[in-house]
């Protein structure tokens, strides 16, 4: 709040003493040449010549409060309430000293003193108000300005007083009411529409927040409160373009601000301007070495950009800060898979999980962890807990058949494949799983349905053709036994496999010559397989 400027009230006067008058006359002719200084060296003179009055000490203090000495005339008016007990001015003059150098116990003392003295005093009870808002007792405040209201209604800086008690006691709307009275009195209150613009945020009222910090910024076309307001506005819309360019306005007001940094650093990110996020990040924690979050979306940031290094330094800073920010820990070791340190990646999964027993994406990265290296009781043991979270689960239904399969447990495998299956149709994996098991079980029936279905999807792997071939091959249908070997050779030229066994098809058809061909270019391109060339449909 920033109410009228107060002065105290007393004019340098004259007396009928010789000594003082002579001072007097001297300064207040000075005084009126605007020579304030030489005038409040004749007063100090008079003092140090035991010419001391009450006159005296009030010019001095009158002087020495318009050249700012706040404290030197505090100090005049605290004499002359000695000299002068019921000098009408010297307590509010004082209070008024008080209230410039920060003083508010004092000043509210003396602000109440005055007006207890004299009951007229409506700046008095207006600067009592004022120090009351400074010693967080806005009641009291609303209280002191109500009283002054009572006087005299229109009575500017008591309203304003009002609005600012009102808001602080949680009566926003009646604050708010106030504020807007006043503005129809003055439309260019600053003060009031800056105020206007915190209720509104406090509202998340964001039509209000504009208005008011649209009409500020006509006002004061660089005030950082509408600036801010108009920000709080494109945030809460998901404007981060333009939450960006008022955000980077405010950092060049105040480059030394964490929260505008990180604001900054916000809108950046949302607007895909990583690297930009990253500077701005980095700025801010700068100001705020305990500034978790920022470390943690530095390294989000990094991370995204592929700087290992600088997003794992980050996501250390945080943890240091705070040791077990879940998300942190989880980033981290997604961040070591991607490293290849998949034995700290698990050991985090496993931390993570310790305190958040329910995140299904961290069992599941885990269970995947474990099935890379082998660890298939583990890594059961995580999907499982996956699906206990999430059923169904198609990715991880898949992965919990891999690892029966992988035990040895062929119909659990068998189970949870056609579970995925039945989750999502279009499964590739499930269907490659159970087609897999299908030609362990040498099932060749299921194992060709389950290959057909995958063709369907448009897989085009040449393994898929070429096992698909291999199956009809060995079901005596050697028409689609070629086609397949064809389809597979199509896609890898160079497939040893494939060229053998297209070449036992053929001969089985009765096209040795070409069949040698084939079988020539297998063992170029695989010279081992020469173990294998009185084998057919190997």
């Amino acid at each position: 709040m920033n109410p009228k400027k107060r002065q105290p009230d007393t004019k340098p006067v004259f007396n009928e003493r010789a000594g003082a008058t002579s001072a007097l006359g001297r300064a207040v002719a000075l005084h009126l040449e605007g020579k304030l200084k030489e005038a409040l060296k004749e007063l100090d003179g008079a003092i140090e010549r035991g010419e001391s009055s009450a006159e005296v000490h009030s010019a001095r203090g009158h002087i020495q409060f318009e050249l700012e000495q706040f404290e030197e005339a505090s100090t005049s008016y605290q004499k002359l309430i000695e000299l002068s007990p019921r000098h009408p001015s010297a307590t509010f003059n004082l209070a008024v000293c008080l209230e410039k150098l920060g003083r508010w116990g004092q000043a509210c003392e003396q602000f109440q003193k005055a007006f207890e003295s004299d009951g007229k005093r409506l700046d008095a009870l207006v600067g009592w108000g004022v120090c009351l808002l400074h010693l967080d007792r806005p009641q009291n405040a609303l209280d002191a300005f109500e009283r002054c209201l009572e006087q005299e209604p229109g009575q500017e800086t008591a309203l304003f007083g009002k609005a600012v008690a009102l808001q602080l006691t949680g009566r926003a709307d009646e604050a708010a009411d106030v504020y807007k009275s006043g503005l129809d009195r003055n439309p260019n209150s600053e003060d009031a529409l800056v105020n206007l613009i915190s209720i509104g945020i406090a509202r998340k009222d964001l039509d209000m927040i504009r208005e008011y910090s649209e009409r500020l910024l006509t006002l004061r076309p660089y005030s950082q409160a509408a600036i801010e307001g108009l920000a709080t506005v494109a945030f809460s819309t998901g404007d981060f373009e333009a939450a960006s360019k008022f955000c980077a306005k405010l950092v060049e007001f105040t480059p030394e601000n964490y929260e505008r940094w990180f604001n900054l650093g916000v809108a950046y990110q949302r607007t895909n301007r990583l690297e930009q996020a990253a500077k701005a990040y980095t700025e801010a924690v700068k100001y705020r070495s305990d500034a978790k979050n920022a470390f943690v979306n530095l390294g989000v940031v990094l991370h995204e950009l592929g700087d290992f290094k600088g997003a794992r330094d980050s996501y250390e800073r945080a943890l240091k800060i705070s040791p077990d920010i879940p998300a942190v820990l989880y980033n981290l070791a997604l961040l070591h898979e991607q490293q290849d340190s998949s034995y700290e990646a698990e050991k985090l999964y496993e931390r993570v999980l310790q305190a958040n027993p329910d995140w299904e994406d961290a069992w599941f990265r885990l269970g995947y962890l474990r099935l890379q290296r082998s660890e298939f009781r583990g890594s059961i043991e995580a999907f499982e807990n996956c699906l206990r979270k999430r059923n169904p689960w198609p990715e991880a239904q898949v992965n919990l058949g891999l690892a029966y399969w992988k035990m040895g447990d062929r119909d659990s495998a068998g189970i949870t494949f056609q579970g995925a299956l039945e989750a999502d149709p279009q499964s590739v994996d499930a269907l490659r799983g159970l087609a897999a098991l299908a030609i362990e079980r040498e099932d060749f029936e299921v194992a060709l349905d389950c290959q057909a279905k995958l063709i369907d999807r448009g897989e085009r792997s040449p393994e898929l053709f070429y096992n698909t071939g291999l199956l009809l091959q060995k079901s005596g249908q050697l028409d689609d036994a070629i086609r397949l070997y064809r389809e597979a050779l199509a896609e890898k030229p160079d497939f040893p496999e494939a060229l053998l066994n297209l070449g036992h098809a053929l001969k089985a058809q009765g096209h040795a010559e070409e069949a040698r061909l084939y079988w020539s270019q297998a063992l170029a391109s695989k010279p081992e397989l020469a173990a294998g060339y009185f084998e057919v449909g190997q």
